[in-house]
């Protein structure tokens, strides 16, 4: 009976404990789970008869039936649950605890004040590029990380670590800490020795006590983990599976029936066991493979996930407006941006102030895919939208780590895009599997701001509310535990909210009035650096307007018609070049045009040349060369070949109607040039007159003094390929001649039929001799 006694003070000291720190948050596991933590309270019970070990083993799954993630309150209804989220980058260095502490306890202040139940969710993250796993950290920070994580000043929490890669070193020790732990399927834990030549016993009793404080990973597991000399030995006994090595395997006798033995890592083996591993073995709470599934293993609706955005203290922030229609060129100059500021000015807070309704999905998808590849734990983002985010813009605004509204903000809803079904589901794809995944959002409601057939229907459980479609619920742990309410999406209509709402569906974080109160929601003491385009930027916009653009080539087409009847190489070609130079760079750096347009144009232009100067007339050459020209200037204007959808045929129209606006003009001021530039005093040296009719006439006589008119009649024979012009040896002379139009193959017999001035017709004869 003092056994007995002893063994239930035991369960109810462990009980408290489990219960002030949260380990009723647990997974209800009545397999691995369960018998982990009987084996660690008979552990600690220390030997006692069979019939109280028994009973033991009862009250605890008695205790356990009714248990789940719920914290229940006074009166026995549970506490609505908050979730935060805190980004640990690896190695453990010495400011790491220091960074955390003033963060982790004001969420636990905020979340009681709230009435709500603290998770805090410690998400331990390899840097970006790095390959050895976030190995580096010392055992004494490592150590000091662990403690606050495990120590009395989180005991109002529940503590969660979240491993989504492999990490090796003495962060596991960190992970080991907390309440519970949440793995990839794919990550690796351990080993956690690879920074220590030699493991010491203080090493060991550090990661022993670690361990027994939380009882989640079983001590001699964390043992292997940090010391591959040892062997793991899983043991079969009448209370369930127990850990050991050799050595420990005749004192576990003496207190246990010893079934069989199992040698799950051996001597000189490195521990290390994936998630998938280690869930088998009860060793972790769940499996996530990413936020979204972090915060149903917790029961947290994913919108009651906050990132905390101030680990960093003062932040070097910089603003990018992103005003107007979405556009290549925008986005283009938007990325600039950003790169130059996080490279260059060591920006690591950006605020994107947000006014546009769109206009390119695929644009759109470009800058928000750019923003969720920022490092957050370097850079964070921040959307704020005083006025409005419709259509694609509202991409953009949930891409980023943080939204924030005006009250009467719209975001969502019809824009300057029209979407085809083909972008909707792009665009449902990117919001479930990227932006969805990757910022803890649900993806419902924002998949609905662009798929107008898309239910969103309001749904509770436990006193949480969540906003899901029938796709969304049916991933759920348990779908059928929610109850559901009133649909929020109208049929047949987009979904879009203004801020006061939003804040209410949780796609906003916060609400503001003005831009003074987002200053002081972040602690920014001035006002972040606006990031306005370059002097190239500006002149690379003014070329590229539509206005500017047909400027450009209405100047390099009359330039090049000037050039063309001037003698030699002058001013017009130099202009000429220089309008179509400008006019193809301020597009290739706006990002609609590359080299294919300019290779077109160059081509084109080559193969007019060759028409008008190499082989006269006007045949393939110049038609093929004229629509070369044609389609460089419209592709130039442009960032696709054919339109695809509505957005792309306005675009397209509107590049046929730069070129032809340009044509138009080109033509009207030719005609202008032809009729009053040779009048000019000045301006008619620049072009060659064409002659008066006394001066034709003249010319004509003057030609006609050759006195060809005797030869017709008079035979020969070609001695080049008359196509119709070449040269015949006529009454043994080598002359110039042309025939009517057909071929004829050198020293073939020719007829002189007439001669007009200095041009004489010939045609083949068909007599030979």
């Amino acid at each position: 009976m003092a056994a007995m006694n002893k063994s239930l003070q035991t369960t109810a000291h462990s009980g408290g404990a489990i219960g002030a720190r949260g380990r009723q948050f647990e997974r209800v596991d009545r397999g691995a789970g369960v018998r982990g933590r009987v084996s660690s309270i008979l552990k600690t019970a220390g030997p006692a008869p069979v019939w109280a070990n028994l009973a033991l083993v009862g009250l605890l799954f008695c205790l356990a039936a009714p248990v789940g993630f719920a914290a229940p309150a006074e009166g026995g209804a549970p506490k609505p649950r908050v979730g935060r989220l805190f980004r640990v980058v690896l190695p453990i260095t010495g400011r790491t605890t220091e960074r955390l502490r003033q963060p982790v306890l004001k969420a636990i202040q905020q979340a009681q004040a709230e009435g709500a139940q603290p998770v805090l969710i410690f998400e331990f993250a390899v840097p970006k590029g790095q390959s050895d796993y976030g190995v580096g950290s010392k055992i004494g920070n490592a150590y000091d990380l662990a403690d606050f994580l495990s120590g009395g000043s989180l005991n109002a929490a529940t503590t969660v670590a979240y491993v989504p890669q492999t990490i090796r070193g003495h962060a596991v020790l960190a992970v080991l800490a907390c309440d519970v732990i949440l793995m990839a399927p794919q990550a690796e834990l351990g080993p956690a020795g690879v920074d220590e030549p030699n493991i010491t016993d203080s090493i060991r009793a550090t990661y022993r006590e670690i361990a027994n404080r939380r009882k989640r990973v079983p001590a001699e597991v964390a043992l292997k983990l940090l010391d591959p000399a040892r062997e793991l030995l899983e043991v079969e006994t009448d209370l369930g599976t127990e850990y050991t090595t050799p050595e420990g395997l005749a004192e576990l006798a003496k207190r246990r029936a010893i079934g069989n033995k199992t040698v799950i890592l051996a001597a000189g083996q490195p521990g290390r066991f994936s998630g998938t591993e280690a869930r088998r073995k009860g060793f972790i709470s769940a499996l996530a493979a990413d936020r979204v599934e972090v915060a149903r293993a917790v029961e947290v609706a994913p919108e009651m996930v906050k990132e905390d955005v101030a680990l960093d203290g003062v932040f070097h922030a910089v603003r990018i407006d992103v005003k107007g229609p979405i556009r290549s060129d925008s986005v283009t100059k938007i990325q600039g941006m950003i790169q130059d500021a996080v490279a260059r000015q060591n920006a690591d807070f950006l605020c994107l102030r947000i006014e546009s309704a769109g206009g390119s999905p695929a644009d759109s998808i470009r800058l928000a895919s750019y923003l969720l590849d920022l490092d957050s734990s370097k850079v964070r983002t921040v959307a704020y939208v005083p006025k409005e985010a419709r259509c694609d813009a509202a991409i953009i605004a949930l891409a980023c780590d943080q939204l924030v509204m005006h009250p009467r903000a719209v975001l969502g809803g019809e824009g300057d895009a029209v979407l085809s079904p083909e972008d909707i589901q792009q665009i449902r794809t990117v919001i479930r599997d990227e932006i969805a995944a990757r910022k803890t959002r649900s993806w419902s409601l924002p998949a609905a701001m662009f798929d107008p057939k898309l239910t969103v229907t309001r749904y509770t459980h436990k006193g949480q509310s969540a906003f899901f479609s029938a796709e969304e619920l049916a991933a759920q742990a348990q779908p059928d535990q929610w109850t559901p309410g009133e649909p929020v999406t109208r049929p047949g209509k987009v979904f879009a909210a203004e801020g006061a709402d939003a804040l209410t569906y949780r796609l906003a974080s916060h609400v503001v009035e003005d831009f003074a109160q987002f200053k002081e929601l972040y602690g920014l003491e001035n006002d972040p650096s606006l990031l306005e385009p370059r002097w190239l930027d500006v002149l690379v916009d003014a070329l590229a307007s539509p206005g500017a653009a047909v400027l450009l080539l209405i100047l390099g087409g009359v330039a090049l018609y000037v050039e063309l009847h001037t003698p030699g190489l002058g001013v017009a070609a130099f202009v000429a070049l220089l309008c179509f130079a400008l006019f193809f760079w301020s597009r290739f750096l706006g990002g609609t045009a590359g080299w294919l347009q300019v290779i077109l144009f160059v081509a084109g232009v080559s193969c007019l040349a060759l028409e008008l100067f190499v082989l006269p007339g006007f045949g393939i050459f110049g038609l093929g060369g004229g629509a070369m020209i044609l389609a460089s200037l419209v592709l130039a204007s442009q960032t696709f070949f054919l339109p695809r959808n509505a957005y792309q045929l306005a675009e397209f129209q509107n590049s046929l109607l730069i070129v032809a606006s340009a044509l138009v003009g080109i033509v009207v001021v030719i005609a202008t040039i032809n009729r009053w530039l040779p009048r000019a005093p000045i301006l008619s040296q620049m072009v060659l007159q064409p002659p008066s009719e006394e001066e034709a006439a003249a010319i004509s006589e003057s030609e006609s003094l050759t006195h060809f008119e005797n030869l017709v009649g008079a035979s020969g024979y070609a001695t080049t390929p008359l196509v119709p012009a070449g040269k015949a040896m006529i009454a043994d002379q080598l002359l110039d001649v042309l025939t009517d139009g057909e071929f004829v193959a050198p020293g073939a017999r020719v007829v002189v039929e007439a001669v007009h001035g200095n041009r004489i017709i010939v045609r083949e004869s068909k007599t030979q001799g």
